[in-house]
């Protein structure tokens, strides 16, 4: 499959928020509700489309006719704990189709490297732990596990 990546421009919103409900496409946690999981990265995904969020950078991989296979948006924001500058992975989805082809590798290489010229030091992620699949992939891609949240639904 050939594709690029390339900076991505408002007027790939829409196609870009069509590949959002795959965020949940895993055995999610008991309680949780699929959309509510991708709903907040949506929300942002629209302020940046409207310039309302010059901190978050947004790259799609794109075939020879345009068609997006992949989207990744990171938000530059001070690290947790140490506050050094950072940036927070928010979303790395890749058509269903288009899997296992290289895709996710490629946009998070390249989101790094547009967050490093911005001046983060780090890039960070939350994902559940019951997405084996994603985390298999952040595990090789060079991430490590650092922190782990509970919850007590009432």
């Amino acid at each position: 499959m050939t594709y690029h990546i390339r900076a991505a421009t408002s007027a790939d919103t829409d196609r870009m928020l069509s590949l959002f409900p795959r965020l949940a496409a895993f055995d999610i946690p008991d309680r949780r509700v699929a959309e509510d999981l991708w709903r907040g990265d949506a929300e942002l995904l629209q302020e940046w489309s409207a310039g309302a969020a010059p901190d978050c950078l947004v790259r799609v991989a794109v075939s020879p006719d345009q068609t997006i296979l992949g989207v990744v948006l990171a938000r530059l924001r001070a690290e947790l704990l140490s506050h050094a500058p950072s940036a927070h992975l928010e979303v790395l989805v890749v058509r269903g189709d288009a899997e296992g082809r290289g895709i996710g590798q490629a946009l998070v290489d390249e989101i790094e490297r547009a967050v490093r010229e911005r001046g983060a030091r780090s890039l960070t992620l939350h994902v559940f732990a019951s997405n084996t699949r994603a985390r298999a992939v952040y595990e090789r891609l060079g991430f490590a596990g650092e922190l782990i949240r509970y919850i007590k639904h009432f």
